[in-house]
């Protein structure tokens, strides 16, 4: 059984820092690209930053210079280092995994996490 399990957010201060961390568990053979989503109340799901297996990364423009995504392939887990946090980052944070391939064979296009809480107060 695979799962993405997302930890590291809470509630913080604006100008704040947070660190999200989210491992992969199972049987994985590889991961292309991981990534976080964020979706605030009341809005769609958006792309925050992706990482691809050999460390190219790419981030919203509303994070850029302030958010730094990051990849542990020995560990098939991803961190979100998320500095001078602003009120408007305030969102549920999802885990991404695209092309994950277990050791079974099975192929997963994307998989998810079950998301974790950053609030971030003024």
């Amino acid at each position: 059984q695979v799962q993405l399990v997302e930890s590291g957010g809470g509630l913080v201060q604006a100008g704040g820092s947070l660190r999200l961390s989210c491992a992969a568990s199972g049987s994985i053979r590889s991961i292309n690209s991981m990534g976080w989503y964020r979706q605030a109340l009341g809005k769609q799901r958006e792309l925050v930053a992706v990482v691809t297996s050999v460390g190219v990364t790419t981030y919203a423009n509303s994070v850029k210079g302030r958010f730094t995504i990051s990849r542990d392939n020995t560990k098939n887990t991803v961190y979100l280092q998320m500095n001078s946090l602003k009120p408007e980052d305030t969102a549920v944070y999802y885990c991404n995994a695209y092309g994950m391939m277990l050791t079974s064979g099975t192929y997963y296009p994307e998989y998810w996490g079950q998301g974790t809480q950053v609030t971030v107060s003024s």
